[in-house]
């Protein structure tokens, strides 16, 4: 019986795989088979698919029957094809050893490169070359890399090494180490392999390559992926694929290099080529930040024809992939290689610019544009704020770097991943401070509100790992020398240490002495113009949960359509207001509460007044008083004296009210409705207050639509209580105002038992709006106060696969909420539905909404623009599946 197919080859104007099958060849394979196939440069090889991993990662690091066979014949066919002989001693075939997922996980996982040499064929590769020390400069690379991804040999390790000949020979960089220098330091690094490993560097190319293989394949599940993949809520894929590919050299001379670009700017979007390149390296050298690279312009002065091909090149794959894309090349000898593309990692800002620039070059029509290159986590970045330039003069700039990712970022100083994940555990803003980032650092570098190096270029870890997050990055300080040891750095005289404040400009590259002010945002015209095609696609609304006219007015800047909460119970905390308040909570009867929330009537009224004029006539649903009573009273004694003589009763007796009132659960206690059954007189205020100020602004000739929402309902018995209450109030205002107004009464459903009764109560309620905070805490039954002491090990060890308070659980939570929308509509067809919790400002929770049919979303006011391209893109990502169906 045949095997199953798991190995997939491509080059020399042929592929088995395409750019559709990035689930199974990854992101890298597919692309590299796609340009394969369209007739680009590609060196040729052959990818092991991501079922292998899955399988390897399975089964005790195990491959699955065929897996051997398929790639010993695919190496054939590369010796075939190239002519020469994997192993051989004259003239060997060498290939590189790469990861790559179907998303991308820049520097994330393994590659090992110059895999095939050995004692005897590195000779034969200097004499076939005539280029001894290219021969030698790659072995050392190899050994190096084949240690340290294979055998887990410290990198640094082998650098010290280099270090201390460097030294010996007083020289600064690599390139000037000569032939003789280069084979002691291939003996050298030889010694470090066998006394970490107890054995002599593999001398068989058949075994370096099974090794490699199984060390990109395990990667997969290194703390540094998995922390990458947590981070940025990768999920459901088998693992990576590993691509075997003929090596390019760009460390050939100086008619060799190598480099990373963009066709694009993914700073700020700019159409222009971007990127760097090295003369006379290999790729590492850039990515990596060892060898400062040069601006990717200069290219067109030293190789002007192998310029013009990549200039080409990058517009021909543009037009192909309909996006911006981020460039692997190598230049051999005057020859153009394009070793990789994919998407680029871009700011929220390049974003959308590119997208916008793209439909008006008619690469792109504008719902492509909405639906694939502009992601919800870009707007999020759009939103960051800037320093303030007159805050600081040019005597406090400690230096200047590289514009890596803009965005102002404030904080402590910290030299190390743990100290910044600690610090920010802590709740401690910090910014990491390292010569260089490395995959193990993305812990630190997420923990971090910003990232400075004082090594490395545009390209280099720590610049793209920051702009695909969009956290502020200034790469390549050089102004800055960083002691580890003594854990501070040094700049023109100046000292900064650990825990020393900084602020830095992402935007500017620019590292300031000091904590700064910081001003918000502005937003140029690609934004307003793309955002209007945004909503010109989206047929969802979207709301936000606010609680003052401010954040009422910031949320109508970021487009919001109406408000879906107005927490009352944080209009009661005002100085004049909390006194009233804890003389209603404390008052022996009714009487004495009326009297006090008499006092507050006025308070509340002009609250209500000052959102609705804000709203301008858009839809603004207020939420009863929710949480319970013993929150407005004070718990320290120095406070419950000073509460005592301002009402004029003895401590004891108000130390033992409060005793009394102190609940022993008070999430699931005298909360909610219960409040407004057990004390209906604070339902009638909060009405009267609504409906008093809607009908008032009325008169004045504005348009108000109040909405009240009755919160915590559990049976159809309590809505209806309340609903008589609010009405009985509103009949009574609008005859005392001789002027009526259209209201809406509803319901937060936030309590299991309400959506298993939904039908029930949607025949009394004009509205449901799901509360998925507290029916995700009830649900599972999790303190979203506690359970942070759990959550991020339930995450680690997969019984979670996302914080539930983050991102709604569909299978659990949105069972119910899917329960209750289905029972509230067979009652009543029409039924407005809606989702408040700060789920609905979470892309993934919004295309569940979407999905059900709710008829809005609301999230806090910064989360307003997410939420309304997460809602266009779930509906043409509906259209979508309704085509391919």
């Amino acid at each position: 019986m045949e095997a199953d197919k798991y190995v997939y080859s491509f080059g020399a104007g042929a592929a088995e795989g395409n750019k559709t099958m990035k689930d199974l060849l990854g992101g890298k394979g597919a692309n590299l088979a796609e340009m394969s196939a369209i007739g680009l440069p590609i060196p040729p090889g052959f990818t092991i698919s991501a079922e292998v991993c899955q399988y390897y990662n399975q089964h005790e690091k195990e491959w699955p029957d065929g897996v051997k066979e398929q790639v010993e014949q695919n190496i054939a066919q590369l010796e075939e094809l190239m002519g020469l002989k994997f192993g051989d001693t004259d003239d060997p075939l060498l290939v590189s050893v790469r990861s790559g997922a179907a998303v991308s996980m820049p520097g994330m996982m393994d590659t090992v490169l110059n895999l095939g040499l050995n004692d005897r064929s590195v000779q034969g590769l200097a004499q076939k070359t005539g280029n001894e020390r290219f021969a030698y400069d790659c072995y050392r690379r190899f050994i190096d890399m084949f240690g340290n991804v294979v055998m887990s040999i410290g990198h640094e390790l082998f650098e010290e090494v280099l270090q201390e000949l460097k030294d010996e020979q007083n020289v600064k960089l690599d390139t000037e180490l000569e032939v003789p220098e280069l084979k002691e330091l291939v003996a050298r690094y030889k010694t470090v392999y066998r006394n970490h490993t107890g054995h002599e560097f593999p001398q068989e190319p058949k075994d370096q390559l099974r090794h490699a293989i199984n060390a990109v394949l395990g990667s997969w599940n290194t703390q540094r992926a998995q922390t990458y993949r947590k981070i940025n809520r990768i999920t459901g894929l088998l693992g990576t694929a590993a691509n075997v590919q003929v090596m390019v050299f760009g460390n050939m001379g100086a008619e060799s290099a190598t480099g990373v670009c963009f066709t694009r700017n993914p700073a700020d979007g700019t159409n222009e080529l971007y990127g760097e390149f090295l003369v006379n390296a290999q790729g590492e050298d850039v990515v990596a930040g060892i060898r400062t690279p040069r601006n990717i312009s200069e290219l067109k002065d030293d190789m002007p024809k192998s310029y013009q091909e990549l200039l080409n090149v990058t517009r021909q794959l543009e037009e192909h992939y309909h996006d911006m894309q981020d460039i692997e090349f190598t230049i051999q000898e005057g020859k153009l290689y394009i070793l990789q593309t994919r998407n680029g990692k871009r700011t929220g800002a390049a974003a959308v610019k590119i997208a916008v620039d793209m439909v008006e070059e008619q690469l792109i029509a504008k719902e492509k544009a909405v639906l694939n290159l502009v992601e919800p986590t870009h707007l999020d970045q759009l939103l960051h704020p800037q320093l303030n330039q007159s805050e600081y003069s040019d005597g406090e700039i400690l230096g200047e770097g590289l514009p890596a990712s803009p965005g102002a970022a404030v904080g402590k100083v910290v030299f190390s991943s743990e100290k910044a994940e600690e610090e920010h555990k802590k709740g401690e803003p910090v910014i990491l401070v390292r010569v260089e980032t490395s995959p193990e650092d993305v812990g630190g570098m997420s923990a971090a509100e910003g990232i400075l190096t004082s090594r490395g270029g545009m390209t280099s870890h720590a610049a793209v790992v920051a702009r695909g997050w969009g956290k502020p990055c200034v790469a390549g300080c050089t102004d800055i020398a960083i002691d580890y040891e003594a854990l501070l750095f040094t700049s023109d005289g100046n000292t900064i240490k650990e825990g020393d404040w900084i602020s830095i400009d992402g935007a500017k590259g620019i590292v300031i002495k000091g904590k700064k002010e910081v001003e918000e945002p502005s937003f140029g015209s690609s934004y307003y113009t793309f955002m209007g095609w945004v909503d010109e696609l989206r047929d969802m609304e979207v709301r936000t949960n606010a609680d003052t006219p401010d954040d009422a007015v910031r949320a109508l800047e970021f487009g919001a359509q109406g408000i879906g909460l107005a927490r009352t119970e944080h209009m009661f905390f005002g100085e004049e207001r909390v006194t009233a308040m804890r003389r209603m909570i404390l008052s022996e009867n009714k009487d004495e509460r009326a009297k006090a929330l008499e006092e507050l009537l006025p308070y509340q009224k002009q609250d209500f007044m000052d959102i609705f004029e804000a709203m301008e006539g858009r839809p603004v649903t207020i939420r009863l008083l929710d949480p319970p009573l013993h929150e407005f009273l004070p718990d320290e004694e120095e406070g419950v004296r000073a509460l005592a003589g301002e009402l004029g009763i003895s401590f004891q007796n108000l130390k033992q009210k409060i005793r009394v009132l102190k609940e022993f659960n008070p999430m699931l206690g005298h909360r909610g409705c219960r409040l407004g059954i057990t004390h209906p007189e604070i339902t009638e205020m909060q009405t009267h207050a609504v409906l008093s100020a809607a009908v008032h602004l009325k008169k004045d000739g504005r348009e108000v639509k109040p909405e009240i929402m009755v919160p915590l309902v559990g049976t159809s018995e309590e809505f209806m209580h309340q609903h008589e209450v609010i009405d009985r109030v509103a009949a009574k205002v609008f005859n005392n105002e001789g002027e009526a107004i259209a209201y809406k009464v509803g319901t937060m459903i936030e309590i299991p038992r309400a959506a298993i009764v939904a039908d029930k109560i949607a025949a009394e309620a004009d509205f449901f709006s799901f509360g998925t905070n507290d029916l995700t805490q009830m649900t599972f039954g999790y303190s979203r106060d506690d359970a942070g002491k759990f959550l991020e090990s339930y995450q680690e060890k997969g019984i979670l696969k996302a914080d539930p308070f983050q991102i709604l659980d569909e299978e659990g939570v949105g069972a119910l909420v899917k329960m209750a929308t289905e029972k509230g509509r067979t009652v009543k067809k029409d039924l407005k539905i809606g989702i408040c919790g700060e789920h609905g400002g979470d892309p993934a929770s919004v295309r569940f909404c979407y999905q059900l049919g709710l008829n809005y979303v609301s999230c806090s006011p910064y989360r307003v623009p997410v939420a309304r391209l997460a809602a266009a893109q779930a509906r043409l990502q509906s259209q979508d599946n309704v085509r391919q169906k």
